[in-house]
């Protein structure tokens, strides 16, 4: 009887095993007769990069090679990689006649003007580190990172992947090289 039982089990277990296979076959026999969903990139062209996120970049403001960020730091704050610095821009030096006149400010209470400038002298960024999170973009108070649409970076070393957002919206504008604490006009593209 016991033998009986075994056998009936097993007889059960093989027919189910059966249908798995079936219904595992079906699906796969549904799927052969579609076209191909894949794309057999490069030797054909890809169609959904508008939706890739790629590595962060500065939001140009209306000045060709200035950005909209602040200085302010909330994205490198807020990074849990931390691939974010942001180097702020000092002030200039007074000149004596604005440090006389600040004393003359100071003397009759009036708070002076902070000439320190908004924009970051670099911003740098570690692609490397990166987990493309968006964390950074949602603190910005300003808005001034996105992700960029671009597929195609590739590099031979980590250092490669190493940015200055800065410099990088200053190249797309074609102000390389450019001396922005000479007299206006005066700076020197490098070629």
């Amino acid at each position: 009887m016991t033998v009986v039982k075994v056998m009936m089990k097993e007889a059960l277990q093989t027919v189910s095993d059966l249908w798995s296979l079936m219904v595992g076959l079906n699906v796969t026999k549904r799927y052969f007769l579609e076209p191909q969903i894949t794309v057999r990139y490069p030797w054909k062209e890809v169609h959904n990069l508008a939706t890739f996120k790629g590595h962060l970049e500065l939001v140009s403001s209306k000045t060709p090679g200035k950005g909209k960020c602040i200085s302010c730091g909330m994205c490198a704050m807020a990074c849990p990689s931390n691939c974010l610095t942001v180097v702020k821009r000092k002030a200039p030096k007074p000149t004596p006649e604005e440090e006389q006149a600040l004393a003359e400010a100071k003397a009759k209470g009036e708070k002076p003007k902070d000439k320190t400038p908004k924009d970051p002298e670099k911003f740098l960024y570690d692609y490397t580190l990166c987990s493309l999170c968006g964390t950074c973009m949602e603190n910005c108070p300003v808005g001034a990172l996105d992700f960029t649409g671009s597929a195609y970076l590739a590099g031979y070393t980590r250092e490669d992947f190493h940015f200055d957002l800065v410099q990088v919206l200053k190249n797309q504008a074609g102000l390389e090289g450019v001396d922005e604490t000479a007299a206006p006009g005066a700076g020197q593209s490098e070629g």
